[in-house]
């Protein structure tokens, strides 16, 4: 449930943010599944880039967990350039299928031989040549760029440092059909794999369709999943304007702003997020303890075959 006394529920704005939330609702009902998606722990607290930036760095902190994405360089074929930082919804849609069917299948190796098309249905995504370029580009940011993830235990800061995407192989454009960027397999590094089966959160699938077009919304959506089961309190957890801009909202120039578009964001979430207990209260939001989007025992894991 979510309580916002803040806002006005005559003006048109609201009228404009219910159509959506309505949109939004029903695209989740028409979206089928019949398995979870996962994505790292650390990935659902901290997230990636929301927009596009000229930095070659890029921080973000939330309570004792930490995270910079670096980006990288890729070979054009005759030189290495820089890439940028990956960003936006693509991204963090690639991350979340190439975490889902690691756990699922138990292997960091991730088979995408069928082709870039099927790769992108199981996504949800349609696409014409020209997002497909643009898909293409985000998957190179992504293959190139390097995370360091660390933490405060209690009792000391532990840190690590993982390139994501161990292996990326050249695969043709489907609509130009021209050699480029693009897999006949995606491998995820080692330690990344490893942290990733200890620390896979279930996300729903239906979800995820329906916020695809957001990154806020997306990054809201699966901190809360990952967030709410470990409320404690009856009377629940509040988080302040303030802090929630420092871990959302860095890119906002004041959080006034970032309020603006945080709201609408939590409110579309709440949507495809029916049992997330979240009031938004004078000064910050409420969190109460909620369940997880799946349940955990619905969450099914491919295990390898014995030899």
């Amino acid at each position: 449930y979510c309580e916002n006394p803040d806002m006005d529920d005559d003006s048109p704005k609201t009228t404009t943010l219910q159509r959506k939330l309505v949109n939004t609702g029903m695209v989740i009902n028409d979206f089928t599944h019949d398995r979870p998606e996962y994505l790292h722990a650390m990935l659902c607290q901290l997230g990636l880039p929301r927009s596009k930036t000229d930095l070659r760095s890029f921080e973000r902190t939330s309570g004792n967990a930490s995270i910079m994405v670096t980006a990288g360089k890729r070979f054009n074929g005759h030189e290495w350039i820089d890439s940028p930082l990956p960003y936006g919804t693509k991204p963090r849609l690639v991350l979340i299928h190439l975490c889902s069917e690691a756990v699922r299948t138990q292997n960091p190796v991730v088979d995408v031989s069928d082709g870039i098309k099927p790769f992108l249905d199981e996504m949800g995504l349609k696409m014409n040549g020209r997002s497909y370029r643009l898909f293409k580009d985000q998957m190179a940011y992504l293959a190139c760029a390097e995370m360091r993830f660390a933490w405060h235990t209690g009792e000391s800061v532990r840190q690590a440092h993982y390139s994501p995407i161990e292996s990326f192989e050249a695969w043709s454009d489907p609509f130009t059909r021209q050699a480029s960027f693009w897999p006949d397999h995606i491998e995820l590094a080692g330690k990344f794999f490893e942290t990733l089966c200890e620390h896979a959160v279930p996300l729903d699938p239906r979800a995820l369709h329906a916020l695809q077009h957001s990154a806020l919304a997306m990054d809201i959506y699966s901190w809360l999943a990952h967030r709410l089961c470990r409320v404690r309190t009856d009377n629940g957890q509040k988080l302040y304007w303030k802090s929630l801009k420092g871990q959302f909202g860095q890119e906002y120039g004041n959080t006034k702003d970032f309020k603006k578009a945080f709201a609408p964001a939590l409110r579309k979430v709440l949507t495809v997020y029916p049992t997330a207990r979240v009031r938004q209260e004078t000064g910050g939001i409420r969190c109460f303890p909620s369940p997880t989007p799946i349940k955990r025992t619905n969450v099914s894991v491919l295990l390898p075959e014995k030899t």
